[in-house]
């Protein structure tokens, strides 16, 4: 029987940041009432598409990632509205793509898959906490990528916010809040649409 996946939607939004700029103040978010202290992981991730990017033209990405909290393979669907589901396995045995992962490959490539790129991203984690728990959690990300297929390196700063289990049930209003907060304390709009895209010059 095929191991089932973990299922996450995630609803998020990103930002490019300077090196050197302060982190935004969330005190004036709608229903926050207290940030947790920053928690750093260190994460490590290797993604992988077939030579002519099969998985990429299906709005698929695929990586292997060891540390923080979900380490594992997962595989990122397409954006669905605001959104994208994620689906998540077990590390299994070193590098070897596990069998329910490739069967889930499988409706969308058959050929050989290749590593593209390499993420290493030194992460410090923040729970925006309300009432009801965690509205959403923000993180700090300082990336170094390598494009595997070049060997070109590159390095930046971004900022995620993604909601959680109690966000509210006006997102716009907390995105166009949090919007606010970013671009007052320096951020910017993103540069590129994920990680990978970056890693890879797009």
């Amino acid at each position: 029987m095929t191991e089932e996946p973990q299922r996450t939607f995630e609803i998020e939004r990103k930002y490019d940041a300077d090196a050197d700029t302060a982190l935004p103040d969330w005190t004036g978010i709608p229903g926050v009432l207290s940030v947790t202290d920053g928690e750093p992981r260190e994460l490590d991730a290797r993604y992988l598409d077939t030579v002519d990017a099969a998985l990429a033209r299906n709005g698929i990405a695929l990586r292997r990632r060891t540390g923080g909290p979900d380490a594992g393979w997962h595989i990122k669907g397409p954006r669905q509205g605001d959104g994208r589901l994620e689906l998540g396995w077990p590390l299994g045995d070193a590098d070897r793509l596990p069998d329910a992962v490739a069967e889930m490959v499988a409706q969308w490539t058959d050929a050989d898959l290749h590593p593209i790129a390499r993420i290493e991203n030194s992460r410090t984690a923040f729970h925006l906490l309300g009432a009801d728990g965690i509205i959403a959690e923000f993180v700090d990300d300082h990336v170094r990528a390598t494009d595997l297929r070049t060997g070109t390196r590159r390095e930046w700063r971004e900022w995620e916010m993604e909601l959680g289990p109690a966000a509210p049930g006006d997102r716009g209003a907390f995105f166009a809040a949090v919007d606010a907060a970013v671009f007052a304390a320096g951020g910017r709009k993103p540069s590129s649409g994920s990680k990978l895209a970056r890693a890879l010059g797009f």
